[in-house]
């Protein structure tokens, strides 16, 4: 079960880390699309921010095993608010896929780490 552990993190670690890079660094393209979901362009650096800081708990939630879940949890709370603002926009299930995708692998990372504690 470790290495489930081990290995979805990674995996999430680096997909939030490569999500986060476009919000914060303020890309247009990505101000636009969250813009078409009711999403601000302040508020778009702040989700980016919390991508990169729950990206970097996980991977140092390898050691530190409760921050790990706590990383999870969050990712996976974040990743529910993601697939609720893309509901509420009426956005297509393709371009609500990949958040909510995020959202299982998250809670399942949460699972797995808290079950290793």
């Amino acid at each position: 079960m470790f290495i489930a552990t081990v290995v979805l993190s990674v995996l999430l670690a680096l997909a939030f880390a490569g999500a986060s890079v476009p919000k914060l660094s303020g890309k247009d393209a990505m101000a636009a699309q969250l813009h078409n979901l009711g999403v601000s362009a302040r508020f778009m650096r702040v989700i980016g921010a919390l991508e990169a800081l729950g990206a970097a708990g996980l991977i140092v939630g390898l050691w530190i095993g409760a921050l790990g879940v706590a990383a999870a949890t969050c990712l996976a709370l974040l990743m529910a608010g993601a697939v609720a603002t893309h509901i509420k926009a009426r956005d297509t299930a393709k371009n609500t896929a990949g958040s909510l995708v995020l959202l299982v692998l998250s809670a399942v990372t949460a699972a797995l780490a808290l079950a290793a504690l």
